[in-house]
């Protein structure tokens, strides 16, 4: 098994950005959801990077946000977009494709 680098070369490395505003409540449970899902699904295997909009706003455009909270899937590709605080665990798990739709 090939180790993990920090790059993201891993095809099996999983690149995570959450896009927030502020510490709001639902900022901050987004950012709780999306990390007990990734310790149950992806451990060892994730990166997540917190971009506050209110500290950069120019962020919002590289990724086309519209709405916040946004968690942003950049690897592996394709890159997938999933609004709201993710407290619906199988609809996060369907849009991030860790898990197939039934």
């Amino acid at each position: 098994m090939m180790p993990i680098s920090e790059t993201g070369d891993n095809p099996e490395f999983w690149v995570l950005r959450l896009y927030v505003a502020g510490q709001t409540p639902k900022s901050l449970t987004a950012f709780a959801n999306l990390k007990k899902i990734c310790e149950e699904h992806l451990a060892g295997k994730y990166r997540i990077e917190v971009i506050d909009l209110l500290e950069q706003p120019q962020l919002a455009q590289s990724d086309q946000i519209l709405a916040i909270p946004t968690l942003v899937r950049k690897l592996p590709e394709p890159i997938r977009k999933i609004i709201g605080d993710l407290s619906n665990v199988e609809r996060v798990l369907i849009g991030l494709d860790l898990i197939s739709q039934h």
